[in-house]
């Protein structure tokens, strides 16, 4: 995904507040693991969580998208970034804390590669570290035949972003179409955006097999919850 729109992205997305979300985010954090100081964010993007989150803890980001760790070191020059498969990496250390926000899980290829994405994420963690993951739409959540729109105007760029909301069985499927304008010219491009879709009792069977005590809260960021692991039961 953002084969081509990752130059866009941080436009694309600017209806995002990063930093109510990592306030939100940091109370989480402080309330189940007071005494945690480091963090790793699986799927950082652009780094716009980074930012946030290293006035807190000491970060690092990891992204399998090249073009986009290249705009987070720019936004975080002096935090650690990795570029590799969430799905199956190992950097050698551990962290109190592993996030993947926005949805990010849901870019694997299947209920195998979420599994393993979890796996890998929780062999990330300290003893007594912890897993937050934001969601994507269940199966159950998830509409179908809609038409969304967005809208990005500013003096020296505009964009006008829309898909179509489809499924293939276990796969949303967003045909995104892009018309980009600049003063230098006017383009259009598409991209096929594929997002698993996966139960809460896949996501909480995944966590109790590497060991986590898992728990859904439904007061996530973009109204998908958010799912907590831990190496023991809650507080």
């Amino acid at each position: 995904m953002y084969t081509r729109s990752a130059r866009y992205y941080d436009a694309l997305y600017h209806f995002k507040n990063y930093e109510a979300e990592v306030g939100i985010l940091h109370d989480l954090i402080q309330a189940e693991h007071p005494g945690a100081h480091t963090l790793l964010d699986v799927g950082c993007g652009s780094g716009r969580h980074v930012l946030a989150l290293q006035r807190h803890y000491r970060v690092e980001g990891l992204d399998l998208n090249g073009e986009l760790l290249v705009l987070a070191a720019g936004r975080c020059p002096d935090v650690p970034l990795h570029q590799a498969d969430m799905v199956d990496f190992s950097l050698g250390r551990s962290f109190d804390v592993v996030t993947c926000l926005f949805s990010a899980i849901a870019c694997v290829k299947g209920l195998a590669d979420m599994r393993g994405a979890v796996a890998s994420m929780a062999r990330h963690l300290n003893p007594d570290g912890l897993l937050l993951i934001e969601p994507w739409f269940t199966p159950e959540t998830y509409w179908t035949g809609t038409i969304t729109s967005n809208y990005v105007t500013r003096p020296d760029l505009r964009i006008a972003w829309m898909y179509t909301s489809e499924r293939e069985g276990s796969v949303s499927v967003l045909d995104i179409h892009y018309l980009v304008g600049t003063p230098q010219r006017v383009e259009h491009f598409t991209e096929r955006h594929e997002l698993q879709l996966f139960t809460p009792a896949q996501y909480l069977e995944a966590l109790r097999d590497v060991g986590l005590v898992g728990e859904f809260r439904a007061d996530g960021f973009f109204g998908r919850g958010m799912y907590v692991g831990r190496r023991r039961p809650p507080r």
